[in-house]
């Protein structure tokens, strides 16, 4: 029993000692990226995904980046494609941008599914800031999007 305490002692200062994991999402640059299934240009070409959808970045490897989309597909990038700016994209049939964080705000955008959003700031929990391309400003419920 004392060694199994032992044990135990150790797998939790591992774990606290451990840096916490922080998601690395980014957004696809050009107007269209090329989406690989291994991390190179002669590699089978899977997809291509348009600009300044969210991605996140999962492994960096020689100047490739393998990244989730928001289905959950995984595939290989050129991280020249990808830059460090934030975007959200929505994954409800219908979304709002709130003029507050609360569900009774009133309502300053409807989305339709798959329409990209900048990510302005974290917000309250349960909540992001963000911005449309037509200029209408609020906060989205995060379950609305995908990409925080």
């Amino acid at each position: 029993m004392a060694a199994m305490r032992r044990v135990l002692g150790v797998l939790l200062l591992l774990a606290a000692s451990a840096p916490a994991l922080a998601i690395d999402y980014r957004s696809v640059v050009p107007a269209a990226a090329i989406l690989y299934d291994s991390p190179s240009k002669s590699a089978k070409k899977l997809y291509l995904i348009k600009a300044q959808t969210p991605v996140e970045v999962i492994v960096k490897l020689d100047g490739w980046s393998k990244v989730r989309d928001a289905e959950g597909t995984l595939a290989w990038i050129e991280t020249r494609s990808l830059a460090e700016r934030r975007t959200l994209v929505v994954t409800v049939p219908k979304a709002e941008i709130r003029q507050a964080e609360r569900p009774d705000a009133p309502i300053v955008a409807e989305l339709d599914k798959w329409v990209v959003l900048e990510f302005v700031e974290p917000a309250s929990p349960g909540w992001a800031k963000a911005r449309h391309r037509d200029g209408a400003t609020g906060y989205v419920r995060s379950t609305q999007v995908w990409g925080l």
